[in-house]
């Protein structure tokens, strides 16, 4: 499947052609040298096997069909391709790969290039330039995609070519195995990009972030699998490839309806999950721990003075520094935590997985206290009408339960995490606070997202 970095956003009109003035030039240093140095070797491996090549009929018959079916799947899915390309939070999958990598399995090297440069050419014409993606970013994984196809095909060329691919289960292993290295040379080469950009200011978590959820994977997964079968198809009976239409048509549809459903779940200004999100993905791992005899924690987090920020310097700057606390505490807790927002300046955290013992209430308040150190030496930049600011000063509040027994309700857990954290506000606020273990109290009022 191919892979972009891409995602849009609103940026000067620049001319494509206009090489000099293209963004890529005020990336970092390593990200140009690494965009480069892909598109250089894909141009030269495909430049060095050009001279040798030989073509028969059929390659060029089977080059010319895959890149017209390439360019009709654009045609057929280019409205819902630029809306999943708006809705995508992480790095953008195409479902091009299903004609890219049949090409890599069924072709010499350089036909298989001219079959991604035909399809990813027209993709960005019809989908990734109106929604104002840089040429530049087209061309990176135009290359990343070339070489894969390389790798792809090395690894079916080492085992005798189609003869010996497409039948038998030594064929599926090969085919299999060339899924895998497809999959990971595409991938590494735009995560790269990714963390060498991004690395440095948002820290392993987004670059885990980038690497997509298991849904992600196993739609990549499926879409290679469509491009081995469509190039067994091709040996067998070519009519046979346009069945592939339907199901891939379709896999968008369920994608696309897949992504706006995870948008749903998620709350605009900060990229966390909503209330009712975050209650029913909670109440889940809760459920989970206490069948499995694991502890929990809940923290609620709620930010001191926060309606002097907006009153001060206006709504948009403080939208500004949710968004900052919000990244904050994704970067803080642990993978597979359940994080999200209240709603107003109130955030909440389920701890999955803690020790039963002492040492998991030491965790867990590690964990708290670290949030509440670097929420305090965060320095927000915004834009306001008198000019652009710093604003720093700001505090949080945090109240946490752990261990409240195995026969207590999300609802009671969040009840004495509250209470705990207007302990913290009596207490002077800035503060960590923590209740009683094991003590229900009263179902939490107000919050539920019912």
């Amino acid at each position: 499947m191919g892979r972009s970095p891409d995602r849009p956003y609103a940026r000067p009109r620049v001319r494509p052609w206009t090489v000099g003035r293209w963004e890529m030039w005020q990336l970092r240093g390593p990200v140009i040298a690494v965009v480069l140095l892909v598109c250089a070797t894909a141009t030269l491996l495909v430049g060095v096997e050009i001279g040798p090549l030989r073509p028969t009929a059929h390659e060029i018959l089977t080059t010319c069909a895959l890149v017209v079916l390439g360019l009709v799947h654009t045609e057929i899915v280019s409205r819902v391709e630029r809306m999943r390309r708006r809705v995508s939070d992480t790095s953008y999958y195409d479902f091009s790969s299903v004609w890219t990598f049949a090409a890599a399995l069924l072709l010499p090297p350089p036909l298989a290039a001219t079959v991604v440069v035909a399809v990813y050419l027209h993709l960005w014409v019809r989908v990734w330039r109106p929604a104002k993606s840089p040429l530049y970013r087209n061309i990176y994984t135009t290359a990343a995609v070339v070489l894969a196809a390389q790798a792809a095909h090395a690894v079916v060329s080492t085992s005798g070519g189609a003869p010996r691919w497409s039948a038998g289960a030594g064929g599926l292993a090969v085919l299999a195995l060339a899924v895998v290295v497809y999959a990971l040379v595409n991938n590494i080469l735009v995560i790269t990009v990714i963390a060498l950009q991004d690395m440095p200011a948002a820290g392993r978590g987004r670059v885990r972030h980038l690497l997509g959820e298991v849904d992600d994977i196993a739609l990549e997964m499926a879409t290679l699998s469509l491009g081995a079968l469509t190039a067994v198809s091709v040996t067998l009976n070519p009519w046979l490839v346009l069945l592939v239409l339907v199901p891939l048509v379709v896999l968008h549809r369920a994608d696309m309806a897949r992504q706006l459903e995870q948008r749903a779940a998620m709350d605009g200004k900060t990229g966390l999950l909503n209330a009712a999100a975050w209650h029913d993905k909670a109440e889940r791992a809760l459920h989970r721990a206490q069948r499995q005899g694991a502890a929990a924690g809940v923290l609620i987090l709620d930010l001191d003075h926060f309606k002097s920020v907006n009153d001060t310097y206006g709504h948009l700057a403080g939208d500004a520094v949710l968004a900052a606390v919000a990244a904050t505490l994704r970067a803080e807790v642990r993978e597979g935590d359940v994080v999200g927002r209240f709603g107003g300046e109130e955030f909440v955290v389920l701890l999955r997985d803690l020790d039963l013992t002492s040492a998991g209430h030491r965790q867990m308040a590690t964990i708290a206290e670290r949030i509440r150190a670097r929420i305090a030496e965060l320095a927000v930049a915004v834009h306001t009408p008198d000019g652009p600011l710093t604003i720093d000063g700001v505090s949080i509040s945090v109240g946490g339960v752990f261990d409240l027994g195995r026969t207590c309700t999300l609802q009671q857990v969040l009840g004495a995490a509250d209470a705990a954290l207007y302990s913290a506000k009596r207490d002077g606020r800035n503060l960590v606070r923590f209740g009683p273990p094991g003590a229900p109290v009263p179902a939490f009022p107000g919050r539920s997202p019912a």
